[in-house]
């Protein structure tokens, strides 16, 4: 990781220089068998911490190059003191990586770090399961000192993936749930959380935690954007409640809470056409931003303050063409005035027929035993703008001040 000193009034001009930033440090420990991934950072921000100014990253470490169904996967949790210059890293989960164990899981990932007011610091991880969709859980670790010991993983509630298909991605396969050839789905069931921890000064916090992610329980005509609060510290969760807006069909969530716990900021990307079966139909892709406030701990009812033009993702690709690309994640932030998010937009990128010919004969082709027919060249045979997916993102004002 890198970072920047300096004073409170850093502009972005200073901060769009790359030479005013310090040498990166590698945090995690490597080694040709490790893959380090689906990282996430936090600086503890509340004043009244005793650990105030410390740094955590969190990932899931894929281990060993091992086949079958056993590669170690397990949490690591790392730890800067001294403003990111050196790091300790703690394993914080089991390595067990088994489908078929019940109780330890296909493994865990899609890892989201937070502090309160007191200086608590709480990761948490999807737990995956097999199936179609998998019936998977967050865990939840702890530590209260500053990251030296961390809890035994606590389960906090189901969390069903939204794997309805399955499709090669031109090396292995990849859950999706827009259609054939898709965008790969695999984190939509990760938590992220937030917590209102009265930063900068600690003062007047509520230490509310919203939780939220993509569920799948309910089938493949609607993929839920679920949200969950705990008013003590974790220990209890209410009841998930779905937060989507009629049509959509939840993709990847993001939730942001006001460090006076007054307001809630919740992103997702959602498909509002049903799953495709073929690569001819039109597909569509909108990013939307909510708001709720929040009284005496109890979270209303949400509201919307943006939606996206929509885009048809199978504009997007990966590299090699097999399927379409939307990222992992969506983010969101708040301030006690306004909430920020960004989320994946397909508005800019243009469908290509031969690319969509091309995905679902690759797809038949697999399914079939037989050939794989010979790629398409996009520069010579798809709009120019195939390929042309974005991050947006906006600030909103908080419109209930």
């Amino acid at each position: 990781m890198s970072r920047i000193d300096g004073a409170p009034d850093l502009t972005p001009t200073i901060v769009s220089n790359k030479n005013n930033w310090k040498v990166p440090v590698l945090v995690s420990k490597q080694s040709a068998t490790t893959f380090s991934d689906k990282e996430q950072i936090w600086a503890d921000n509340a004043e009244s911490s005793p650990f105030f100014g410390n740094c955590y990253l969190c990932w899931s470490s894929f281990q060993s190059l091992s086949s079958g169904n056993a590669a170690p996967n397990p949490m690591v949790v790392a730890t800067s003191r001294d403003g990111g210059n050196t790091w300790t890293q703690k394993q914080v989960t089991t390595a067990s990586n088994n489908p078929f164990n019940p109780k330890q899981g296909f493994g865990r990932s899609g890892c989201t770090v937070r502090t309160d007011s007191n200086g608590v610091v709480y990761v948490l991880a999807n737990q995956f399961a097999v199936g179609t969709p998998g019936q998977g859980s967050h865990i939840l670790v702890k530590s209260f000192d500053g990251g030296h010991t961390w809890t035994p993983p606590k389960n906090i509630g189901l969390a069903v993936d939204t794997c309805f298909s399955v499709q090669f991605d031109g090396t292995s396969f990849r859950c999706v749930e827009d259609g054939v050839a898709g965008a790969r789905d695999d984190l939509s069931s990760a938590p992220s959380i937030d917590i209102a921890n009265g930063a900068p000064t600690g003062s007047g916090a509520t230490n509310e935690i919203l939780r939220t992610w993509v569920d799948g329980r309910d089938g493949v005509t609607s993929p839920h954007v679920y949200t969950s609060v705990s008013t003590n510290a974790g220990n209890t969760w209410s009841p998930p409640v779905s937060q989507e807006t009629s049509g959509d069909r939840g993709y990847y969530s993001a939730i942001a809470i006001s460090p006076n716990g007054g307001d809630a900021y919740l992103v997702y990307n959602a498909f509002t056409t049903p799953f495709r079966n073929d690569t001819t139909s039109l597909r569509s892709l909108v990013g939307v931003v909510k708001h709720a406030d929040i009284s005496g701990g109890v979270l209303g009812g949400f509201s919307d303050l943006h939606r996206s033009t929509p885009g048809d993702p199978r504009g997007s690709s990966q590299n090699n063409l097999w399927l379409e690309f939307l990222g992992d994640y969506v983010y969101a932030v708040a301030t006690n005035t306004y909430g920020a998010a960004v989320w994946n937009d397909t508005r800019n990128a243009a469908d290509c027929p031969a690319i969509d010919t091309w995905r679902q004969a690759a797809q038949d082709a697999i399914a079939n035993g037989t050939a794989v027919p010979t790629k398409p060249a996009p520069q010579q045979e798809c709009p120019a703008t195939f390929g042309n997916s974005d991050i947006f993102g906006g600030s909103f004002a908080d419109p209930t001040p």
